[in-house]
C-alpha cells in the first residue's frame, strides 16, 4: 500500500529569509564589483531578482542594506577561515605551537585578500563623510570585532592564547595586516611572497615566548 506524500509548503518566513539572504549577496557582489558609489538600489535589486517592494521591506535605507551585507559576509570569511584552520590542524598536525602559529598567521593573511576586506573599506571609506554609513557601522564593527578576536583565539589554540601577551598580538597582527592589505590598491602582487610574513612571523615568536 501507497501513500502520498504532500508537498510541504514553504512558510512565509521561509521565503522572506530566502529574500534577504539574496538581497545581501545581491549587494555584496554590486559593493565589491563597482565600488559604493556602484552599489545602487537599483542595481542591488535587479542582482538580486527582487521587488523594490520586496528591497525596501527588508531594507528601507541603502546604506544600512550596504552595512548588513559586508557584515553578513565578514562574518562567514571568519568562520570559513577558521575552519580551514581547524582542517590544517587536522590534516598535517604542526610539530609544535611555533608551526602552528606559523599556519595561522598564513591562513589569516589570506582572508585580508578576500572580497569581505574590500568591501568593508569600501564602507569604511565612505563612513568618512557620511554620518548614516558611520552610525551603522559602528555597533556593527564592535561586534564583529569581538567575533574575530574570539575565533583568533581558538585558531591559535589554548597554550597560545592564554599567554600573557597574545592579545597584543592578536591586535598588532589586526592592523598591520590590515594597513598592508591597503597598499595592494595601487601595487597588485602575490600576498603569499610579501615580506611582511616572515616579520608577523617573528613577532608571534617575540610576543608569544617561542
Amino acid at each position: 500500500m501507497t501513500t502520498e506524500r504532500t508537498p510541504v509548503s514553504r512558510t512565509r518566513a521561509q521565503r522572506s529569509e530566502d529574500s534577504r539572504a539574496r538581497i545581501l549577496d545581491a549587494a555584496v557582489e554590486c559593493l565589491i564589483d563597482g565600488g559604493y558609489s556602484g552599489a545602487t538600489t537599483l542595481t542591488i535589486q535587479s542582482e538580486a531578482a527582487v521587488s523594490r517592494g520586496r528591497l525596501l521591506h527588508h531594507f528601507p535605507s541603502r546604506d544600512r542594506l550596504l552595512v548588513a551585507a559586508a557584515q553578513h559576509l565578514a562574518v562567514k570569511r571568519v568562520a570559513d577561515t577558521e575552519e580551514r584552520v581547524r582542517r590544517v590542524v587536522e590534516q598535517n598536525p604542526p610539530a609544535d605551537v611555533v608551526e602552528r602559529a606559523d599556519r595561522v598567521i598564513e591562513l589569516l593573511w589570506e582572508s585580508f585578500s578576500e572580497p569581505h576586506f574590500w568591501a568593508s573599506i569600501e564602507l569604511w571609506t565612505a563612513a568618512r563623510v557620511n554620518g548614516e554609513i558611520a552610525d551603522a557601522l559602528r555597533p556593527e564593527e564592535k561586534r564583529l570585532g569581538a567575533a574575530i578576536r574570539a575565533s583568533m583565539a581558538r585558531m591559535f589554540g589554548e597554550e597560545l592564547a592564554s599567554r600573557p601577551r597574545f592579545k597584543q598580538l592578536r591586535d598588532l597582527l589586526l592592523t598591520s595586516m590590515r594597513g598592508t592589505s591597503l597598499t595592494y590598491t595601487f601595487d597588485p602582487r602575490d600576498p603569499r611572497a610579501d615580506a611582511m610574513l616572515a616579520q608577523w612571523k617573528d613577532l608571534s615568536r617575540v610576543l608569544l615566548g617561542n
